[in-house]
């Protein structure tokens, strides 16, 4: 690439590439959201069906296993896996696998505040998975499919051997819609509206397996747990909960978006179209990146590299030399730039994974704005690289 590079002349038509909130569905307005449930009860008849279609809706378009249950939480997908951790672990021996910043705060939980007495902890860099042939087949596992701040994902499930004795906890939240998931082999799937569906925050959804039910009703931990957290009356499981009921309000405008991005979802070839707008924006970013000398994928193996949050370190020596408050400045500034000149908003790095870039290509980014993207990224470098 050259350092001198000119400025581009060709903007993304939407230049959101934050990894959450993302960007919405191409063509989103406000004045497509039908209004009739605004202002109702969550618990009268017509919200109530409102909630129940985006839960039916939910399991056909994501094809999931018969028998599986589906229901919409509160606090979004942290409070989903949060529910599920507290309210069925503890019985069994539990392996956690962790390598970026949400799956550590399971970590957190499991080992600090649950303080589960038999947890082994295995953990990977950035970048990079953790060994997950230390799996043990009677633990209760719990991991994430997909490092939205570390740009890794699972490549499969073969490594979860089938026991019905225990159960499978994975955060999906970035991976859902965009990613193939192996449904039989976990009990618990977790992930937000607003990732790659473009919904707005605060809601998350919560997929339980027959196994997980068996969980919840056969098991009874000692601690206490929240009024958010429960899940079962008199020892049965509140299959209220995943018929349309809420364990608190939730936001019916939301709601009505969510079913809006699904009506978008279906209109453009359903989850499979959703998993090739992704595929085909790393794709491009994947040729950028072999292209260009200043920045390395932060994930080595392109087997497990994610295909929505896609990340990047600065790999050219004069600033890969510079400390990680002086790289993180540098790319504040090239991000400052960027949105100076509304070409790209929110794609630095997270704040606790190493500096550099993340953007998003969840289903919603449309693949050739990331094109438009990639030059604009070059010429705030090459300006940020002349004036150090």
């Amino acid at each position: 690439m050259p350092y001198d590079a000119v400025k581009p002349d060709v903007r993304p038509a939407c230049p959101h590439f934050s990894s959450g909130p993302t960007a919405k569905r191409p063509g989103f307005s406000l004045q497509q959201l039908d209004s009739t449930a605004f202002g109702r009860s969550h618990r009268s008849a017509l919200a109530k069906a409102k909630l129940k279609q985006a839960i039916e809706r939910t399991k056909d378009i994501l094809g999931l296993p018969d028998g599986y249950r589906v229901a919409i939480v509160p606090a979004s997908d942290t409070g989903a896996v949060e529910m599920c951790m507290w309210s069925m672990l503890g019985c069994r021996g539990t392996d956690i696998f962790a390598w970026e910043s949400f799956g550590k705060d399971w970590v957190t939980d499991a080992v600090n505040e649950l303080q589960l007495p038999d947890c082994n902890i295995h953990t990977g860099d950035y970048g990079v998975l953790p060994e997950f042939d230390k799996a043990r087949d009677d633990a209760d596992i719990v991991f994430t499919w997909n490092g939205t701040t570390s740009g890794v994902r699972v490549p499969n499930a073969d490594w979860i051997k089938p026991n019905p004795d225990r159960v499978v906890i994975c955060d999906a939240t970035s991976a859902v819609f965009a990613q193939d998931i192996e449904w039989e082999k976990l009990d618990v799937v977790t992930y937000s509206w607003q990732k790659v569906l473009g919904g707005e925050a605060a809601h998350g959804m919560l997929i339980l397996s027959p196994n997980a039910v068996a969980r919840l009703e056969g098991y009874k931990p000692a601690r206490p747990l929240p009024k958010l957290f429960r899940m079962t009356k008199g020892g049965k499981l509140n299959e209220a909960l995943f018929e349309g009921a809420t364990i608190n309000t939730p936001s019916m405008l939301a709601t009505e978006d969510y079913l809006k991005a699904l009506d978008w979802a279906e209109e453009i070839g359903g989850y499979q179209a959703l998993k090739a707008r992704s595929d085909q924006s790393l794709d491009i970013l994947t040729k950028w990146e072999a292209e260009t000398d200043w920045v390395e994928f932060l994930c080595p193996d392109a087997e497990v590299r994610s295909n929505t949050g896609v990340t990047f370190k600065i790999a050219h020596p004069q600033v890969a030399k510079m400390d990680e408050g002086a790289q993180r400045d540098f790319v504040k500034r090239m991000m400052k730039r960027l949105e100076a000149e509304d070409a790209c908003f929110d794609a630095a790095a997270y704040a606790k994974a190493p500096p550099g870039l993340r953007i998003w290509c969840g289903a919603t980014v449309e693949p050739s704005d990331v094109a438009k993207l990639t030059p604009w990224l070059d010429w705030a470098f090459a300006q940020e690289l002349a004036a150090i």
